[in-house]
């Protein structure tokens, strides 16, 4: 589940929920220092607001129901025509409305193009305040999903080359002994930690007794790609039925083979 996100608008800390992909912003925390909930109602009941909400509906939900929609547009701008948020979405099948049951957490949450609708209803102000910490939200998250994929395609890179022969002396796992092979570890990570870093969790810990968090936890970029990979292959040589003391020596081989071929990989050095 996705955590909800918030945005301050003139003091104001409004939440913004995610629904099949589309920012949904929350009508209740909107109304906060102009009233109350009514103010919703009152806005919905609008004729104006009626045919705004009911054409959106029309251009981006299939299932919308139409009739439910003319019978509250006929009933407009009478006396005792009212409307709520649970009424409108339950006759015509709206989605750009959403209401949430709930003491925390709950209320009336609009897709962005209804609730910027609202805001200009609320203040002219208030709206242009509105898109402009919603547009930096957007902003930030497009940032950092950048980084993520310029990360992902460097890995990516890197993992192309790794089968070269470039070769330098530093990080390369030690090939293990006939007596390391052969002694049988309690876990699977054990047995990747040795065929990577030459011990076992514990024996690290031992060896690190203040240091906080474990052998991975301090391992090179270089150690963690490798060892994504001999998680792959170590699951390839299970299925294949072979003894761990085999897998082991396969994978300490396959560990020093990748290790030495990344060591000089230009493609590492930039996320240093």
């Amino acid at each position: 589940m996705k955590k909800n996100k918030t945005i301050i608008v003139k003091e104001t800390e409004i939440t913004i929920i995610s629904r099949n992909n589309d920012d949904y912003i929350s009508l209740t925390d909107m109304v906060k220092n102009f009233g109350d909930d009514t103010m919703i109602y009152s806005w919905m009941r609008n004729r104006n607001t009626l045919e705004f909400i009911g054409i959106w509906e029309e251009l981006h939900n299939p299932d919308f129901k139409g009739n439910g929609f003319v019978t509250f547009k006929s009933q407009a701008g009478l006396n005792s025509f009212n409307l709520t948020p649970r009424k409108w979405i339950e006759a015509t099948n709206a989605i750009g409305i959403i209401s949430k049951a709930g003491r925390y957490g709950g209320g009336t949450f609009a897709h962005r193009d209804i609730a910027f609708e609202f805001g200009s209803w609320l203040s002219p102000e208030f709206k242009i305040y509105l898109i402009k910490e919603f547009q930096r939200l957007k902003d930030d998250e497009n940032k950092r999903l950048k980084l993520d994929w310029n990360f992902q395609r460097t890995l990516a890179k890197v993992n192309y080359r790794i089968h070269t022969d470039a070769i330098k002396d530093n990080l390369i796992p030690k090939e293990l002994t006939k007596q390391q092979i052969n002694f049988v570890y309690a876990s699977e990570a054990d047995m990747l930690n040795m065929a990577l870093f030459g011990k076992t969790a514990k024996e690290w810990r031992d060896e690190n007794p203040i240091a906080k968090g474990n052998i991975r936890d301090y391992a090179a970029i270089e150690q963690l790609v490798v060892l994504s990979n001999l998680e792959s292959i170590n699951s390839v040589l299970i299925h294949q039925g072979l003894a761990q003391s085999e897998r082991l020596m396969q994978l300490n081989k396959i560990a020093i083979t990748q290790m030495k071929s990344l060591i000089s990989n230009k493609n590492i050095k930039r996320l240093k």
